[in-house]
This record gives C-alpha cells, structure tokens and sequence, in this order.
C-alpha cells in the first residue's frame, strides 16, 4: 500500500480554497437579516403619493443589511419616488440633505447597494425598456427598518430596489401609465 504524506502547505491550501469558495457563495446570496413588526401610522402621517405603501399594525416585514451582489449588469426592481419636499421619500436625501426635483435624474439604492454613503453622490447607468439614463445616488432606500416617522411610516424597502424620480422614467421612455414597478439592470456609471 502506498503511503500518502501531505505537506502543512498542501493542507494549508486546500483550507484556503474552500474557505475563499465559502466567502464566494456567501457573496452570492444574500439572506434577510430579521423581521420587524409594522405599526398602525398616526392619522394623516404616511404618504401614498407613487402607490407607496403604508405599515399595517401586526405585519411582519423582512429586513436585509445586504443586497444582491453588484456586477455590469445588477438586476433591480425600478420604483417611482419623488425626492422633492413634500414627496413620498419623505425627508431630506441622506446624502446631501436636500431635497430633489421630480425633473432630476435622482435614485435611491437598497441598503446593500448604497454601502453605508460609499456611492452618495456617484452616478449610476440604469438600463431598461432599450434606453439608458446615468442618475445620481442620493439616498438609500432603508431594507434595514422602517414603519416609524423617519420613513414616513413606510415598511423596509426590499433588498433589490432603485427608487428613482419621474426624470428617470421619462429618460427611459416608460409610458406615465407604466410608472410604479419595471424590472431593469443597472450599473456604477
């Protein structure tokens, strides 16, 4: 019988490649991070405005610190969100502290995406319906928490959203009667 001797570099490689092929498959997915309970809004407090939702009292809302990983071509769900004083994005974009006009090219991105500030203020290409359009990162779409004032009682945003202004759908040539949800792929500009 012939004796197999491994090495402590032999082993120690093969630890290092399963551990990297570890850290890859995580990087693949992206699980929830918990659940948070939705409260009834005081009267008059959640904003509809763009079919935005309000928090039911005793509905479980999953919550994500990650999104879907990042690539030339990240798959995402467009939503409509105005950024302007009064709009349904409620306050100021995180980025900036300002509001935005519905006529610019501004989006939101899910929790994971937007990297805690990392791409405020960068441009991003979204693609969709045969057009482009480049828009500004100025906020984050919270998946981490919501159903409280700060979100204008708004559950948490799922893991894979760009919530962009009118200026984006226009861009793309959506048809108005369209606006709301629509599959698309974006990228770092």
């Amino acid at each position: 019988m012939k004796k197999v001797v491994c090495s402590r570099a032999t082993l120690l490689y093969f630890f290092l490649i399963f551990a990297l092929a570890c850290l890859q498959a995580e990087a693949q997915r992206c699980q929830p991070s918990g659940r948070l309970r939705g409260k009834k809004p005081p009267r008059g407090k959640c904003n509809t405005e763009n079919d935005s939702e309000c928090c039911v009292q005793g509905k479980s809302y999953v919550t994500y610190k990650c999104s879907p990983p990042v690539s030339a071509r990240t798959k995402a769900i467009l939503t409509l969100n105005s950024f302007r004083k009064g709009g349904d994005g409620g306050c100021p974009s995180y980025c900036d502290n300002r509001y935005h006009s519905d006529n610019t090219p501004v989006v939101a991105l899910s929790t994971g995406w937007f990297k805690n500030k990392r791409r405020c203020l960068h441009n991003i290409t979204i693609t969709a319906n045969g057009h482009k359009v480049k828009a500004m990162v100025v906020d984050e779409c919270d998946s981490t928490m919501g159903c409280d004032e700060e979100h204008d009682y708004q559950p948490p945003c799922p893991n894979n959203h760009v919530d962009a202004s009118e200026a984006v759908w226009k861009a793309l040539k959506v048809p108005k009667s369209k606006w709301g949800w629509m599959d698309v792929v974006w990228s770092d500009a």
